[in-house]
């Protein structure tokens, strides 16, 4: 076959739903203009960063791309005098962060494919809708059956899967869509398994499953070709937008807000759970259920693109779930995803942030329960049901299902073998990527707490404490040096007399307990207890000798009688106190 003869080798690693965080860090001034010099970071990853020069008229250009959207973005005004004054750039810096701020917070246009070429343009500078006009134009060479009618510009949100609009030459009026996918990073099939997997797709045969009429494959990227459905997908339908519209206008910022009935909820949420759960079974990994993948026929819905999971892309809620430890199996993804998508059948919108709080008014109670369990703080973080279980809730145990059509999709036991490794090594890559968000979320928050300014006074706090006790233990050491300083003198030696109106030194009265006498000025004669050092009994005999001597001269100063002395010291016996009174 002559579809991509020479292919690019390997798979694209680079995973397009890791966000992108933007900061301008400085500005410049030239002679004509003001350069902004932005840091950009990919994920949590401080060392995946790169800076980027931007000036404002490139702003502007992205601004004006963006308009299809329909939103009213907070670019800064145009200023033609005036705008190289200081206090005017650093004004503007501010207005531009905050449009970075909403453009890389917004989950559609981040994901974008103008804003990931304005932030990363080493990564995204190719023209992938060239590169797969390329690629189609081979295929066409072996396949002359088919016909190219026009390209689907941006119909789809990713930026390396591209759509066309198809006839077959010898049925006009027939009109098929083609689309085209480069590999992504959790491809993990063999070469050859992976063709083999891609050319089953066709045979796949279920009552709520969009049947593929073409499916074919090489080394770096697969083609498959579907039937074109007017009506669209079941996004289409709640946004009350025309298929063949770019994503951007279809879905950013639809003109009315409006859910489904309470009977379309339950038929569609029974049918689409009907279809995961016969995945599940065969052991065939999905994981990329979205309103936009989910084609309406009739009263029927059925599900599409069954070779993303082969291809190895990444999921469009991959930035949700990657964010809760609980959710790292591909069923549990499925199941998290139809919360999502019932959320957006219920209220005709995504939820504004996951996990959600609390639920507006819904059509039923019955409805807002299986919500609780797929999207709620407790769901997110004690885990997701599984598909059997919300069977069996009393939204959908009820609801009849009206199809003949008998599912059918044998798949090799080799083949079945092959796809359950694979499916191990995506949820792998999942689980390795949800621990380095939780851990650093964890050293955010500490760093966070720890710079606030409630920790900043409990710190001071903490400070002065340990500062008082410090202070405390000094002054005891001295006590203790003073005392032994004493002590050394030996036990016969007199120590110096001391005036009865000489106070008495601080940290001396607190080693003796005298604390309270000296602060109120009293004499008080030094009276040695048993956890006083005993050498001290000549010191403090001199000491109240001296005081006995000086009792009349000395108003105010009361003799106490020494107690213990004698039970201590024998040699000095009581008369002696008298005598040296008298003297």
């Amino acid at each position: 076959m002559a579809f991509m003869e020479k292919p690019p080798a390997g798979k694209v690693l680079l995973d397009d739903t890791v966000p992108l965080t933007a900061a301008i860090e400085a500005s410049q001034s030239l002679q004509s203009h003001t350069e902004y010099i932005i840091r950009v970071q990919r994920g949590i990853s401080v060392e995946n960063s790169w800076q980027i020069v931007r000036r404002y008229s490139d702003f502007d250009l992205l601004n004006n791309s963006l308009q299809i959207a329909g939103l009213s973005l907070p670019l800064p005004p145009k200023k033609l005098i005036g705008n190289m004054d200081r206090e005017f750039i650093a004004e503007r810096q501010k207005g531009l962060q905050n449009y970075l701020n909403v453009i890389t917070t917004n989950h559609i246009l981040s994901n974008c494919e103008l804003v990931k070429k304005f932030l990363d343009p080493n990564n995204y500078s190719a023209s992938y809708t060239e590169i797969a006009l390329q690629q189609v134009s081979m295929f066409f060479r072996s396949e002359p059956k088919w016909e190219v009618v026009e390209p689907l510009k941006d119909i789809g949100w990713r930026i390396r899967k591209k759509y066309f609009l198809m006839k077959i030459k010898n049925q006009p009026k027939e009109r098929l869509v083609l689309s085209w996918a480069d590999l992504g990073p959790d491809k993990y099939l063999s070469d050859k398994d992976f063709q083999c997997l891609i050319k089953l797709l066709p045979s796949c045969l279920h009552p709520y499953i969009y049947r593929v009429t073409f499916a074919t494959a090489n080394e770096s990227s697969a083609l498959l070709i579907r039937m074109f459905n007017e009506k669209g997908t079941l996004k289409d339908l709640i946004y009350k937008a025309k298929p063949k519209d770019p994503f951007l206008r279809k879905y950013c910022n639809p003109k009315k807000i409006q859910g489904l009935e309470l009977q379309q909820i339950k038929t569609y949420g029974r049918q689409i759970l009907e279809v995961l759960k016969f995945l599940h079974d065969k052991g065939f990994p999905y994981g990329h259920l979205h309103a936009s993948n989910v084609m309406l026929e009739g009263d029927a819905c059925r599900l599409l693109d069954l070779e993303n999971s082969l291809l190895g892309l990444p999921s469009f809620y991959r930035s949700y779930f990657s964010q809760f430890r609980k959710i790292n199996t591909l069923e549990s993804v499925d199941v998290h995803c139809f919360g999502h998508l019932l959320y957006e059948m219920t209220y005709g919108r995504p939820p504004d942030s996951v996990p959600v709080d609390s639920f507006p008014p819904a059509p039923s109670m019955a409805v807002v329960a299986v919500l609780e369990s797929t999207l709620s703080c407790e769901a997110c973080k004690n885990g997701m049901p599984t598909v059997s279980r919300l069977l069996q809730m009393p939204l959908f145990s009820d609801v009849l299902l009206t199809t003949t059509e008998k599912p059918q999709f044998k798949i090799p036991t080799k083949l079945k073998e092959a796809l359950r490794i694979a499916k191990e090594c995506i949820e792998k890559r999942l689980i390795e990527e949800q621990k380095q968000i939780h851990q650093h979320r964890r050293l955010t928050r500490a760093q966070s707490h720890h710079g606030s300014e409630e920790e900043r006074k409990k710190r001071k706090i903490l400070a002065r404490k340990k500062s008082k006790r410090s202070a405390i233990e000094n002054s005891e050491e001295n006590s203790a040096k003073y005392s032994n300083s004493n002590n050394s003198a030996g036990s016969g030696a007199s120590s110096p007399l001391t005036s009865p109106s000489s106070p008495t030194p601080p940290s001396t009265a607190a080693a003796l307990g005298l604390g309270k006498d000296v602060k109120e000025g009293k004499d008080v004669c030094v009276t040695p207890t048993s956890s006083t050092c005993a050498s001290a009994t000549s010191s403090s005999l001199a000491s109240c000798e001296y005081r006995g001597a000086h009792t009349a001269s000395a108003p105010g100063c009361e003799w106490r009688e020494p107690r213990g002395l004698t039970q201590l010291h024998p040699e000095f016996p009581k008369r002696n106190f008298e005598e040296s009174r008298n003297l």
